[in-house]
């Protein structure tokens, strides 16, 4: 029978192509989601500062124990501004058994102005032998006004020992002298080292009292196992975690676990997806295949071929097919992979320093996964035809009787039931939740349409009858009892169609949704008209300046966060804010819906936007839990709830209760509203004058600030957009090769026609009226189903009850479904009809 597969190869080029598409492009996929998930927990970050260490102690993230539906889980998030340790913790590990030396380290943020473009750091020069750092020329900082910067930094700005320059840090410029060139061995994609002496940092380090981390140096021939247990027993206790091994480039780089995490959240999220999706087409397609064989089968049966052997054929070819898919679509994931690793890297979503890792374990999952759905899908498509008698194996294959069981209709009634009531779970929740509700309610919607599919497609066909008859004429009415025959043949077709159009109709328009109100909320709440704007960060000096300008009515200083919350099911990072309330309603309108911002003068006090009011379950007078960007506790008074939480963030915090719990303490930029009767020139002057006292700072209208917003959201949106383009294009894929194969396999059927006296004509504008019928059906399911999904998600989401759907986007989707409709029907139809009728009649299906 493997032999009689590989012939079958040979000679049914056609539907076996189709179905290798289908499986080769689905392979394809479901490799690169893998992918990224194996890269991703593969990924440790590149220990090159603690290359020496035996273990680094750091608090980098935040495990939070939660209940949900009645059990106990916990939730580990990265923690937006990269927690702190207590320099009480150093002492303690290095009186430890086995332990050279502990040394409290020390991150701060550098530009260096003779070399604006290179990412620095600055450090304590007493954390150099963690690396180690060797001195190449000079000497270590022996004063305030000296620093040892590393070879790279030195080459980047051409420095050399003696030279004096500039640098910036916490938001000032300071006039150093190189002191000395240090050397370490350079990772790809890691930044420059700058030194200070150890008493420089700690007055420069805005989180006074902490360390970054500790890196542990074991003594000569100590037993390393039993150092890290004690250094772990210790670092527990204070709530620190201990990193080895490959591990220690997670404490190293705070973008290594944010990069961990959005490379395997999304290879699984959209992994998921497109494992739905590739069990419908593969499985339809395979499927297909085998229903428009069922002459050939029905033949081997009549000439005494056992059920066993024909089944054994039909695994043998979608085998040997699958086989040649994985050859084609595991190398075509790699490539894929690797172009998508290039642009998360070039759009700043990781490091550089992540690389595609594995793809043995991906590859051999992922063949395995698509082999087996194909597998199954044509057993069960195998099963009708081998099942019946041989006599009467002909005949039951002429045509295809029956719509479906039981069982597929009381199912996809049940799929429909479970959507309709995941319309009020998203109507009742808020955020990620309602936003993995709203998906959800799409899959089971297009889940439900699969199993109803040929009884929707018969009963679609018998109510359009009238209308296509009235339109076409006899042509119309041939092409309505053509649907109506092929009920069940299209239900791949109607599938992928509804999909495609429900798929991209939702999430795509989602993401115009979300980027249209967050920049809507920023430009209708800002009522400040400048904006004094700084890459290095500004202190908090900057806003006290600017209000004593004459004609300055508001000034305010605004510090970029994010704080952790338990909202919803599961807990989550919310973007944030920092502010100085006072005058602060004249600079910004959050839309307060209830309470004060003014309240947020006191240090235990917060705002909150009503979506995160809804979903925590806080009102106004209450006590919001919660944990700043650092991972402290804090418990703080609600004092007012906002509408804008798109525009300014969920969470609005008084700058002092922030105060020590942020990377660099500086406001990202200051807000400045002028008086009605100021003149606009001088105070364009003053503030330019303001700004050139702080290095890189400028003057810009805050429409800038939203413009910059919104580059900022597009950039942000990019790897949605991307992924959701590919499952679409995938769903088109799968429509387009069914059209093609049910259009292909139609050579007898329209040659018989001809052979009774229907003309070419007559048969052009009964498939027009066909495609008519089908795609209106498609385009009518698919629309509703993405209007029921945008509309609820959008309105949990954001409180609009109409949402945004762009005029070109619709008609974009719907343009390009009706052009491959007609495009994967009328061309290998056009092959067709130029086939002779007499000969036509006698070819294979």
């Amino acid at each position: 029978m493997l032999s009689l597969a590989a012939q079958m190869l040979r000679f049914r080029k056609g539907g076996f192509v189709a179905t290798f598409v289908a499986l080769a492009a689905g392979v394809a996929v479901l490799m690169t989601c893998a992918l990224l998930v194996e890269s991703g927990l593969r990924y440790h970050g590149t220990p090159q500062r603690y290359a020496r260490t035996v273990a680094v102690v750091a608090d980098r993230d935040l495990t939070v124990t939660h209940t949900t539906l009645g059990e106990k889980e916990s939730t580990t998030l990265s923690l937006p501004e990269r927690g702190s340790v207590p320099e009480s913790l150093v002492p303690r590990i290095a009186g430890l058994p086995g332990v050279s030396t502990a040394v409290g380290e020390r991150w701060i943020p550098v530009t260096a102005a003779a070399a604006p473009g290179t990412r620095v750091t600055g450090h304590g020069w007493s954390s150099t032998p963690l690396a180690p750092y060797r001195l190449v020329a000079g000497a270590s900082p022996r004063s305030d006004a000296d620093v040892a910067v590393d070879s790279r930094l030195a080459d980047a700005a051409r420095l050399h020992v003696g030279d004096r320059t500039e640098i910036v840090t916490r938001g000032r410029t300071l006039a150093v002298r190189i002191s000395g060139i240090v050397e370490a061995p350079a990772a790809r994609g890691s930044g420059s080292a700058l030194f200070f002496t150890d008493a420089r940092a700690a007055r420069l380090d805005p989180r006074p009292g902490r360390f970054d981390a500790i890196g542990v140096l074991a003594e000569p021939g100590a037993d390393a196992a039993a150092v890290v247990t004690a250094v772990r027993r210790v670092a527990d206790r204070a709530g620190a975690t201990t990193h080895t091994g490959t591990d220690r480039g997670l404490a190293e780089e705070p973008e290594a676990a944010a990069a961990r995490d959005l490379t395997v959240q999304a290879g699984s999220a959209f992994g998921g997806y497109a494992a739905v999706v590739i069990v419908f087409v593969a499985a339809s397609t395979v499927g297909l295949s085998v229903r428009h064989r069922r002459r050939e089968l029905a033949l081997l049966r009549a000439v005494a071929a056992t059920p066993g052997q024909v089944r054994t054929m039909i695994l043998a070819e979608v085998g040997l097919l699958g086989a040649l898919a994985a050859l084609v679509g595991v190398p075509a994931g790699l490539a894929a992979t690797g172009w998508i690793r290039d642009e998360l890297v070039q759009r700043h979503f990781v490091p550089a320093t992540f690389t595609v890792q594995g793809g043995l374990l991906s590859g051999l999952a992922v063949t395995a996964a698509v082999a087996l759905v194909a597998l199954t899908a044509a057993w069960i498509a195998a099963l009708r035809t081998t099942r019946i008698r041989p006599t009467e194996a002909l005949g039951e294959a002429a045509v295809d009787k029956g719509l479906g069981g039981r069982a597929r209709i009381v199912s996809g009634l049940v799929f429909l039931a479970a959507g309709v009531s995941l319309i009020g779970v998203t109507g009742a929740t808020a955020g990620d939740t309602a936003l993995g509700a709203a998906i959800g309610m799409l899959y089971t919607f297009v889940l439900a349409i699969a199993l109803l599919a040929p009884w929707i497609n018969q009963g679609a066909a018998r109510f359009l009858t009238p209308a296509l008859r009235t339109v076409w004429g006899n042509s119309g009415y041939l092409a309505a009892a053509n649907l109506r025959a092929s009920a069940r043949g299209m239900v791949a077709v109607l599938t992928a169609l509804v999909l495609s159009i429900g798929l991209g109709g939702t999430v795509w328009f989602l993401q115009d949704n979300l980027q249209r109100q967050t920049e809507a909320q920023a430009h209708d709440g800002t009522r400040a008209q400048h904006a004094l704007v700084s890459g290095t960060g500004l202190p908090a000096s900057a806003a006290e300046q600017a209000r004593r300008i004459p004609g300055v009515e508001a000034a305010t200083g605004v510090r970029r966060t994010a704080v952790v919350v338990r909202g919803g099911l599961e807990p989550t990072t919310a973007p944030a804010q920092g502010i100085d309330p006072k005058g602060a309603d004249r600079t910004m309108d959050l839309g307060v819906r209830s309470g004060d911002l003014e309240a947020l003068a006191a240090k235990d006090s917060v705002a909150v936007s009503t979506a995160l009011a809804s979903s925590a379950g806080w009102e106004v007078g209450e006590r919001a839990h919660l944990w700043l960007g650092d991972g402290t506790p804090v418990t703080l008074r609600v004092v007012a709830v906002y509408d804008r939480g798109f525009g300014f963030g969920d969470v609005t915090l008084g700058k002092a209760t922030l105060a020590g719990h942020t990377r660099t303490g500086l406001d990202d930029h200051v807000l400045v509203r002028t008086a009605a009767d100021a003149s606009p020139a001088e105070v364009s002057a003053a503030l330019a004058a303001l700004a050139r006292q702080y290095p890189g700072a400028a003057v810009t209208g805050t429409d800038r600030l939203t413009a910059d917003l919104a580059a900022d959201l597009a950039v942000s949106a990019w790897l949605n957009r991307m992924l959701i383009l590919v499952l679409v294009g995938y769903a088109v894929l799968a429509a387009a090769n069914t059209l093609i194969m049910a259009a292909l396999a139609r050579t007898r059927e329209l040659s018989l026609l001809r052979l009774v006296g229907v003309t070419r004509g007559q048969i052009k504008r009964m498939i027009h009226a066909e495609q008519a019928g089908l795609l209106g059906v498609a385009l009518a399911i698919g629309g509703a189903i993405a209007a029921v999904t945008l509309s609820s998600v959008v309105n949990a989401v954001t409180g609009e009850r109409v949402p945004y759907v762009p005029l070109l986007g619709w008609v974009t989707i719907v343009a390009g479904t009706v052009t491959l409709a007609l495009v994967a029907v009328l061309l290998p139809i056009g092959r067709v009809l130029r086939v002779s009728p007499v000969r036509g009649i006698g070819l294979r299906e």
